[in-house]
């Protein structure tokens, strides 16, 4: 792990975004040293030097190093605006620590949702809004589908009538009985969307109709997969 090129390039993104008082003080929540200097003329912000100081102490400790990436992790976590989160999880990863700053946004990040599924469902992921996440997704699939489809139909009746062989978006060709069996099941699955999670999720109160963790990942990784099928479809008049 790369201590000194994450001690620079953290204290440089943070240091107009924490105060000095909060660093010092999530340094003595989190370590049980002593903070040491490290001289540096490129550094010129006393916040800036402050984090790179901590954080060059922390790699001198003569501790484990799941230990020491853990003490890294939620000193960084204390001192990180969440907006700036993802730019700290991408220079952990350049340095060879492959962590997030939040737990739970890690579990979201491994599914490699399509773009659609990150942009409008991740914020209502992080703050426990599995229910208003999924139905958000559903929202936005059978968007796009009318979108490029040019129908005034919606949910249900839009998928029956738009996807499939006889539809008007399709992904094949639709000259094999592979294609065919494709396009129809595709169709049913965007069908069975609409009634088993966008007409609950929008005809229910989230209390009523409750989404665990688990079941909304795995409801968003099927709507990330229609998504990209719908990218790959053609419109046929």
């Amino acid at each position: 792990m790369n201590y000194s090129l994450i001690a620079i390039q953290v204290s440089d993104l943070l240091k107009y975004d924490t105060s000095l008082n909060k660093i010092e003080r999530a340094a003595k929540a989190v370590f049980n040293f002593s903070k040491e200097s490290f001289p540096n003329d490129d550094i010129t912000s006393v916040r800036a030097q402050s984090i790179y100081d901590w954080i060059l102490t922390l790699a001198k400790q003569d501790i484990n190093d799941d230990e020491k990436i853990q003490k890294l992790i939620t000193f960084l976590k204390l001192i990180t605006p969440k907006d700036k989160f993802l730019e700290i999880e991408n220079i952990l990863n350049l340095s060879g620590i492959n962590r997030y700053l939040d737990e739970p946004v890690k579990e979201f990040y491994n599914r490699s949702f399509h773009p659609v599924i990150l942009k409008n469902c991740l914020k209502l992921y992080e703050q426990g809004n599995y229910f208003h996440a999924i139905f958000e997704a559903a929202k936005i699939y059978n968007k796009l589908v009318k979108e490029k489809s040019k129908s005034e139909k919606d949910g249900f009746n839009l998928m029956m009538e738009v996807l499939g062989c006889k539809g008007i978006l399709r992904v094949t060709k639709c000259e094999t009985e592979t294609e065919q069996n494709f396009e129809n099941g595709l169709k049913f699955l965007s069908a069975g969307l609409m009634q088993a999670i966008r007409n609950p999720t929008a005809h229910e109160p989230a209390f009523h109709w409750p989404i665990s963790k688990e079941d909304c990942l795995d409801i968003l990784s099927f709507i990330s997969y229609l998504l990209r099928q719908l990218d790959k479809a053609v419109y046929y008049k």
